[in-house]
């Protein structure tokens, strides 16, 4: 039976619609109802040929699917329902329509209009003379060009199995190309994933895409090493949908007996395995971190899909090593190495969010800086590895108190930061943390912190490194009053912290363009009165005239460290002054120099000492240097040894404010000093009445007990000198026998005195 146009035997011009029977053959026919049909869209304006068609492909099965069939009776109707109809893979398409070139303008805009290039098309046509063959196929993108007359039921079928192969074929390419378009960007953005959580939670996204299945029912496993039985060696890193219950489990303790065989299998086989219903993807990795990937899957995985599975498994498994890798990069770039803590980028982060977090109407909040109180002391006095356990040990005590409300990091080398609710982080709860006393092999030992608090009403930081700032700014506050003292962030210690910044700017510009000066006061001989020595004392004159106070900006040069350059050029000046002395007639005068302990601890300080000496060419003895009694927080064995080398070389040593600092018995008989000085704060209130005990009485013995002289400054009247003079005092210094004077008003006060 055929399909037939108009002919002679037909006057009326209506086609006959028939099936020719060619010789027997048989058709293939459905074996599964159940696979996935081919769709084919009929366009023609006769209804008998969607009737005839339809039935002759009845039951029929094309590369072993069935064929559904979707209808249209013009073209324009067709375009409309191929706008909302999917996957048809073949279009059986009349010429003559609802004009001539109805058909052939269909064509047009199937391809360029709605973009449709994989259905392939057949022409049918009853009217071969409307469209010539091969003009037809030169110009228009179709797949076969039939007349009805010769479509006989097996090469109808024979037509349609072609056009529907090369439309399998068609979609496959597209399915390849957009599988590896899946896989090239899924490796971009598997490199940036935050890290090993993250980027297994993505692989089970992008698998899900890749596939076309629901992200819920998969579950991705990693095996940490390959020892032992794998289902104790393999962990739940990512699960999603009914299978988050499973989250950190370790594969023994998932309670699903299909997802435990397929992993295990998979692992252990190093192989993606394709089962029904289910498919259990290997992603092999370096040093035995393989891992795998299990996947509900209610349809059968083409062959495309697999061989592209393979591809993305062998991407995404290197992209796992170095995700890896970068997780662990990033640990080392957020956390302290040493005491196991996030570090100072990390702290930053998490100030940030809380930050964000305020702005949205969130709480506010504490950040709290926690300074170590004389740390390079410690490490001096008791070694490096001493120091390590003592910040170990802070770390683990901040944890066991701050751990589970706040976020604890360690920013430099002796501070640490809490980020916490206000309710949580104040000195008061600070305070109690460190009462208790830290024990380090065996040595106990009370720490004492300055701590600086910053409240986030208060700051107008908008960021977490300002705002750490600001909290950096209120611990030199708490340092300016001592030890272990606590102070709050105000906008009133910025401005004084903005005015000391200023301050030693201007005295490096001071000291760079020789705008200080030194100034010498002398020292007496009580019993005799005879000038023995004098001090070396700095000065800083504005270019305006005003004086800046020693005690304004002494502490701000000894806490950025210029005072190191401040005293090496103290040192020459004034043993250059001390040659200028004994050149105008006047010697047996010491110069007396006082050194911070910056100074002291520095590796080269006695050898520059002793250069500066042969350099300017005065005699040792000539020299003093006054050093306070913080050195013996260096440790007794490096100070005895630095002073030993001082006095063998004929250099004396005095302890200068005896009393205002780390006062011992205990150190000071074992310090290799000549002179003990005694504070003029002392002097003062021994005259005045307002102290109840009488220091000088009590030190002036001490220092002779330790075969010391000593020497009390400050002394301003003729009652003081009385007095020190009953208890026995050696020398002394103050305004009652001359202030500090420039070189040459010393030297005219030494001759008008010898006179």
């Amino acid at each position: 039976m055929i399909l037939s146009g108009n002919t002679s035997d037909n006057p009326s011009g209506n086609e006959l619609v028939g099936f020719r029977e060619d010789p027997p053959s048989e058709l293939p026919k459905v074996a599964n109802a159940e696979e996935m049909p081919w769709r084919i869209l009929i366009v023609d304006d006769d209804r008998d040929v969607h009737q005839a068609t339809e039935y002759a492909l009845r039951g029929v099965a094309v590369l072993e699917r069935p064929l559904s069939f979707l209808h249209a009776y013009s073209a324009e109707e067709a375009i409309e329902l191929l706008k909302r109809e999917k996957n048809v893979a073949v279009i059986l398409l009349d010429v003559v329509m609802e004009t001539e070139d109805a058909g052939l303008a269909a064509i047009g805009r199937i391809r360029n209009e709605l973009g449709l290039f994989n259905p392939r098309i057949i022409l049918r046509t009853g009217q071969p003379g409307y469209a010539p063959e091969i003009e037809t196929i030169r110009r228009y993108d179709i797949n076969d060009y039939k007349t009805k007359s010769e479509l006989t039921r097996p090469k109808m079928f024979t037509t349609l199995t072609a056009a529907i192969r090369s439309y399998d074929q068609l979609c496959r390419l597209d399915a390849s190309r957009v599988g590896l378009e899946h896989i090239i960007s899924a490796s971009n953005q598997f490199i940036s994933e935050a890290g090993v959580q993250e980027f297994s939670t993505g692989v089970i996204t992008q698998i899900a895409a890749f596939i076309g299945v629901a992200p819920e029912g998969m579950l991705c496993a990693r095996a940490e090493n390959n020892d032992g039985d794998a289902a104790e060696s393999c962990v739940v890193i990512a699960a999603t949908g009914h299978f988050s219950c499973f989250m950190g489990q370790r594969l023994v303790e998932v309670k699903h007996s299909l997802v435990v065989d397929g992993l295990l299998k998979c692992l252990r086989q190093q192989r993606s395995i394709v089962e029904p219903n289910c498919v259990s993807l290997f992603f092999p990795g370096r040093n035995s971190h393989d891992f795998a990937v299990f996947i509900e899957c209610s349809r059968s995985l083409r062959e495309i899909d697999q061989r592209l599975l393979e591809v993305f498994c062998t991407n995404i498994a290197i992209c796992g090593d170095n995700v890896r890798l970068v997780d662990a990069l990033r640990k080392i770039a957020y956390n302290d190495m040493l005491v196991r803590l996030p570090n100072r980028a990390h702290f930053i982060e998490a100030v940030n969010q809380r930050l964000a977090g305020s702005a949205q109407g969130g709480t506010d909040f504490v950040v709290a800086l926690l300074d170590v109180d004389q740390f390079a002391e410690i490490n001096d006095m008791l070694g490096h590895r001493y120091g390590d356990l003592l910040l170990d040990a802070i770390a683990r005590r901040l944890e066991t108190r701050f751990g589970d409300c706040c976020t604890i990091a360690r920013i430099s080398n002796d501070t640490f930061a809490i980020l916490g609710d206000e309710a949580d982080v104040s000195p008061e709860s600070l305070q109690d943390f460190f009462n208790a006393i830290f024990e380090i092999e065996g040595v106990k030992r009370p720490v004492s912190m300055s701590v600086g608090l910053v409240s986030s009403k208060v700051s107008d930081s908008g960021e977490g490194d300002a705002l750490l700032k600001d909290a950096s700014i209120a611990v030199k506050r708490a340092k300016e009053n001592g030890q272990g003292q606590f102070a709050w962030y105000s906008p009133e210690i910025a401005v004084s912290t903005r005015e000391r910044t200023q301050l030693l700017h201007d005295l490096r510009h001071a000291f760079s363009q020789e705008m200080l000066f030194v100034v010498y006061q002398p020292q007496v001989d009580l019993e005799s009165g005879r000038v023995i020595g004098v001090e070396a004392l700095l000065r800083w004159r504005t270019p305006a005239g005003k004086s800046i106070p020693p005690d304004v900006f002494i502490p701000v040069a000894e806490q950025s460290g210029l005072i190191i350059s401040l005293g090496s050029w103290v040192l020459r000046t004034a043993l250059e002054a001390s040659r200028k002395i004994e050149a105008a007639g006047h010697s047996c005068i010491r110069m007396a120099v006082n050194v911070s302990t910056n100074q002291f601890r520095q590796p080269g300080f006695i050898h520059e000492v002793f250069q500066t000496l042969d350099d300017v060419g005065v005699a040792p003895e000539w020299l003093e240097l006054e050093v306070t009694e913080s050195v013996a927080v260096m440790g007794l064995s490096h100070v005895e040894d630095s002073l030993r080398q001082l006095r063998a070389r004929g250099i004396s040593v005095a302890i200068d404010d005896f009393g205002t600092g780390y006062s011992s018995l205990s150190y000071l008989g074992r310090l290799s000093a000549n002179r003990l000085k005694i504070d003029q704060s002392f002097i003062w209130n021994m005259s005045s009445g307002n102290s109840r005990v009488n220091i000088p009485q009590m030190v002036i013995p001490l220092g002779h007990q330790l075969d010391m002289l000593v020497i009390a400054e400050g002394v301003e009247t003729q009652e003081q000198l009385e007095m020190l003079r009953q208890m026995g005092c050696d020398e002394i210094q103050g305004y009652y026998y001359g202030r500090p004077m420039p070189l040459d008003e010393l030297i005219a006060w030494l001759v008008q005195r010898k006179a």
